[in-house]
């Protein structure tokens, strides 16, 4: 546990759980530090094939920043760019993340915690869950760098529906409107997230990782170099293609090794 966050591995999946049930999970400037020290060290390592990530129990996921430290750490602009820069940074982190994240949501994902949500490759709820960002009621806006992930993930209009009108949508309308991937019953997120973690993990990590790259490449209009058009076709000499074509051939399970 290091400052709210906490990493636990089971072969190569990995969970990091935003941990302060006390507060619902409400993240701390701390935590923000705490969870993209974290995502960056995980990134790193190659033994990890999924990133699962959640809040500490099932009451929620995240409520988003916790409003009790504005006083001291958002008080005015200066301190807000500050900790803005931190929360940016870790949104950076999770946007650069090699391997698949997957947000196991339960419960409320409002704020900052919808916010990390987004930058997940997929997101599984329960149908209980709560999805907003009702900030306006703060008077606050939700930066650039915030917003940006909110419209790739769901489009301009429906960003500002969420942000304009502060309402908190149920589980239906948020997959509805491309804000989460999958909606089960509230006692099967954990399982369905881990089965879908686990269903990551036992792909070609390899090419977990091209797919990832090439498509947050293509959210950019310009067209292919010829490097990165060539680069679709290195799988095909990874030691992963050979033992996956033979497997396949063997009508075996392939043992892919990301090599």
């Amino acid at each position: 546990m290091t400052d709210g966050i906490l990493v636990t591995h089971e072969g190569p999946i990995a969970t990091v759980v935003l941990s302060r049930p006390a507060k619902l999970n409400a993240l701390t400037r701390a935590m923000w530090r705490a969870l993209g020290t974290a995502i960056d060290a995980l990134s790193a390592d190659d033994a990890v094939r999924c990133i699962i990530v959640r809040g500490a129990g099932e009451r929620s996921f995240s409520p988003g920043n916790d409003i009790g430290e504005f006083a001291t750490e958002r008080a005015n602009r200066e301190q807000a760019i500050a900790y803005g820069h931190d929360m940016h940074a870790t949104a950076a982190a999770l946007e650069r993340c090699r391997h698949p994240l997957v947000a196991q949501i339960h419960g409320i994902c409002v704020g900052g915690g919808l916010e990390i949500a987004a930058l997940c490759d997929l997101r599984i709820c329960g149908q209980g869950s709560r999805f907003g960002a009702p900030i306006r009621n703060l008077g606050l806006v939700m930066a650039h760098a915030e917003m940006a992930p909110l419209v790739r993930l769901v489009g301009e209009a429906v960003a500002l529906e969420i942000l304009l009108e502060g309402r908190i949508l149920d589980a239906r309308e948020a997959f509805d409107r491309g804000l989460v991937t999958r909606v089960v019953p509230d006692d099967q997120v954990a399982a369905e997230a881990r089965a879908s973690a686990q269903r990551i993990a036992d792909g070609a990590p390899l090419v977990a990782r091209w797919h990832k790259r090439f498509a947050r490449r293509l959210r950019d209009p310009a067209p292919l170099t010829d490097a990165e058009y060539l680069e679709a076709f290195d799988c095909f000499d990874t030691e992963d293609f050979r033992e996956g074509s033979a497997a396949f051939l063997a009508r075996r399970t392939p043992d892919f090794k990301g090599r």
